[in-house]
């Protein structure tokens, strides 16, 4: 296994030969290099290796795809698609990466569930901005 310096932190590796079918909870880093179907649930970081294929409802703090996701992905950080993979699917995160070569092929909703504060700016007199 070939890890690079960022994926140091890998709590758990599903390997390249490795299918599984189901739901997977996990705290801290999992890199998927393999075949996963079902769902992922999480806050943390999910990693999608360059040879993983994962078909999944995925609900994460953040996602980093680097092969090929299929599914729903709610992702309460941000989503990285790198460049010569893919992202096939709706996706809800406030932040989207992709890369040169990356596909994301899906709908992306970027609206936060936080409450907004908005505040009017008008020019004064002397047409400087202030606060309303």
């Amino acid at each position: 296994m070939n890890l690079k310096k960022q994926d140091k932190s890998i709590r758990a590796y599903m390997g390249q030969d490795t299918v599984f079918n189901g739901t997977l909870t996990f705290q801290g880093t999992v890199r998927i290099d393999g075949k996963f179907e079902g769902e992922v649930i999480t806050d943390d970081t999910l990693i999608v290796g360059e040879t993983g294929e994962v078909t999944a409802e995925i609900t994460a703090g953040t996602v980093i795809c680097k092969g090929r996701i299929k599914g729903v992905i709610n992702a309460k950080q941000r989503i990285e698609v790198h460049a010569a993979s893919q992202i096939l699917g709706n996706i809800r995160t406030p932040s989207l990466q992709v890369e040169v070569g990356g596909i994301f092929d899906g709908n992306c909703d970027m609206s936060s569930s936080d409450k907004k504060i908005l505040s009017l700016v008008k020019p004064d007199e002397k047409g400087k901005l202030s606060s309303a």
